[in-house]
């Protein structure tokens, strides 16, 4: 006969120190209207340690020998939803609008190295998407405006001597691998067009696999928001729907560490929900045909 689960009660106490623990390791932050998902994932992880109580759990999370198990409940915490294409508005605007005025800047003073980030990519749709609007964005931009450099054969994906660098981390390791595999099923698929489909990705199987040329664009990595140490030097950085995890005071401190790791005039963009209204004043907001970003404004001592 089946043992039947023991459901073991979580005191207020052990409660606060499990959620202190979680806001120190990630910034993730779980007020009253979270704290029943909270409970959830803790069971689940509870049952699967073989553990008794929430305060051994929360023992076993502060040893060296839980670092694993701290990572697998950071990553249950995490809802990765995510998909191809999403927020068209903003992806427009960041296609046509805010690409365009970066080749062009970056072309008169002769520095052809665009960096962008995806902080928190999940399962990898929204750095390949980003990876696809480049492409277009500076193929475009190339027969307008050629360069006396000669084309390759087979014509390159990115023209010479342009060069692009796409990081995207999450603090999630599963979904990492999944994004690195860049293999799709048909249905995730649904929101990319069949011109897209035919330029990036193979056919294989049921499924589609993007092709190595624009995978070998984008650099996976695991990545903590909450550490000081952010990657440097980005013309844009994607944090779409991330920031709603965290309480103001950790939203403050990211958009300031974003701010620090941004390029002059740089952007952030920020999920549909999301904006820097009462967060930071060194930002301004752009709003085009319901895509809205933000641009790094320079402040001068």
């Amino acid at each position: 006969m089946a043992t039947p689960t023991i459901h073991v009660q979580i005191s207020n106490a052990e409660l606060k120190l499990l959620q202190n623990l979680i806001y120190q390791e990630c910034g993730m932050y779980f007020d009253e209207r979270r704290a029943h998902f909270l409970q959830d994932r803790l069971q689940r992880r509870l049952k699967h340690c073989g553990l008794d109580s929430f305060y051994g759990y929360y023992r076993l999370l502060t040893t060296r020998e839980g670092k694993p198990e701290l990572v697998a409940l950071l990553e249950n915490l995490t809802v990765n939803e995510t998909s191809f294409f999403r927020n068209k508005p903003q992806l427009e605007l960041f296609h046509k609008v805010i690409l365009e005025e970066l080749l062009r800047r970056k072309q008169e003073r002769r520095d052809w190295t665009l960096r962008l980030w995806s902080a928190g990519c999940s399962t990898g749709q929204e750095p390949y998407t980003m990876a696809m609007l480049v492409c277009d964005a500076l193929a475009y931009y190339y027969l307008r405006n050629p360069l006396p450099f000669d084309m390759p054969s087979p014509k390159p994906l990115i023209p010479p001597p342009w060069k692009v660098e796409i990081l995207a981390s999450d603090i999630n390791y599963s979904v990492l691998r999944l994004a690195q595999e860049g293999v799709f099923s048909e249905s995730t698929m649904a929101p990319v067009d069949y011109a897209y489909r035919l330029r990036y990705f193979d056919k294989i199987g049921d499924g589609y696999t993007v092709k190595k040329s624009l995978k070998d664009l984008v650099h996976f990595d695991f990545h903590n928001l909450k550490t000081e140490y952010l990657p440097p030097r980005n013309d844009v950085i994607f944090c779409r729907n991330v920031m709603i995890y965290f309480d103001e005071a950790e939203q403050k401190r990211l958009v300031e560490k974003f701010y620090r790791c941004l390029n002059p005039d740089g952007h952030l963009l920020l999920g549909h929900a999301e904006s820097l209204f009462g967060l930071s004043d060194k930002y301004k907001m752009i709003h085009q045909n319901n895509g809205t970003a933000y641009q790094k404004i320079e402040v001068h001592a």
